[in-house]
């Protein structure tokens, strides 16, 4: 190989992190701006719409009380929920998708998700004078799936193989187990299918209030297990020749990757896709490097959620549609779009 044709990979290779570079500054404006004008989009719409300039008027104090209250009591508190729950999953998404290298990893696949739903089914059918535990039974479900998938998937380590299968075969049997008890109580099951579907409907400053120290420890320790992520995307055998505990870090980004879908399980329900579409995309579009994933996954993640939930109580007349069948209708062409042009790798 000659000087030449060194100097025109080195040239080529210097050209692509320059592009990727500014492809990432990029995706983090549009991010942005998208997130912004979705929790506009949300505020501003619904059964009662709001102008622009009663928007504006909102925060000089000379807006009408009745547009006050609708905005600050009613959709603020949902923007800011769907900006919470939509980052939660993105970002667990993504950390599942890392550790177990599969792109079809996400919170609602491999069972985090369904021991959420099943705790909060046995909640509010079989204990229903405990309803008002639904959040803390929701999360407590979700992270006991995660640690039985993980007790599953240990054989003298934890292999990623194992894991996957493991958390099909809980997700199958924690589903199986929700169906059976809604088919024993029946007659009560129409409480519980607004919940299955995903919706921030009737949720207020009580909800945020509640899920927000859960969002912001889990975020935050994802954000600083991001040096964890990155190695553990080399391998358990690189990892360890770089002096790095594989599997003890492992172990702690499958608990705040649990943390996160479970906090945002217990306040929105089963929502879909939101932890399998968003950070794929954003991998495909920028590379692996968790520095950039998690912020850019949170922020699409979250002008995601707020866009389908406004969607999905603005488009459909008086009908309120669940955001997670929403989402589902978004995600699933999306998704087999991608495949079907072989962006899933």
């Amino acid at each position: 190989m000659n000087a030449t044709t060194i100097q025109e990979k080195e040239l080529k290779q210097v050209n692509w992190r320059v592009k990727r570079k500014h492809r990432r500054l990029l995706l983090l404006f549009l991010s942005i701006i998208s997130l912004i004008l979705a929790s506009v989009y949300g505020i501003i719409s619904g059964s009662v719409s709001v102008s622009l300039q009663e928007f504006i008027a909102l925060f000089s104090g000379n807006a009408d009380p009745l547009t006050e209250n609708i905005v600050w009591n009613l959709r603020l508190p949902r923007v800011v929920l769907g900006i919470l729950v939509g980052a939660c999953l993105a970002v667990s998404g993504g950390i599942l998708q890392g550790v177990t290298r599969n792109p079809l990893a996400d919170p609602g696949i491999i069972g985090i998700s369904a021991g959420g739903g099943l705790a909060a089914v046995i909640t509010m059918l079989v204990f229903p004078a405990y309803s008002y535990l639904l959040p803390v039974a929701a999360f407590i479900g979700a992270l006991s799936s995660a640690l039985l998938i993980y007790v599953m998937a240990w054989k003298d380590g934890v292999s990623v193989f194992r894991m996957i299968l493991a958390g099909v075969a809980v997700n199958a049997l924690l589903g199986a187990i929700t169906s059976g008890i809604m088919l024993l109580y029946s007659d009560s099951v129409q409480s519980v299918l607004p919940w299955l579907s995903g919706g921030l409907n009737g949720k207020g400053w009580h909800e945020v209030r509640f899920f927000l120290p859960y969002a912001v420890i889990g975020l935050t320790a994802a954000m600083l297990l991001i040096r964890s992520a990155n190695i553990s995307l080399l391998g358990e055998d690189r990892g360890k020749l770089l002096g790095f505990h594989v599997e003890r870090q492992r172990f702690y980004l499958i608990l705040v990757a649990a943390l996160l879908a479970g906090a945002a399980v217990s306040v929105a329900g089963l929502i879909g896709f939101v932890g399998l579409v968003v950070p794929h995309i954003i991998q495909l579009l920028i590379g692996g490097d968790y520095r950039f994933l998690h912020p850019l996954s949170a922020l699409s993640g979250a002008a995601l959620v707020v866009f389908a939930d406004t969607g999905a109580r603005s488009w459909f007349g008086a009908i309120e549609l669940p955001v997670g069948i929403l989402m589902a209708c978004i995600g699933a062409p999306f998704f087999l779009m991608l495949l079907r042009k072989g962006g899933l790798r």
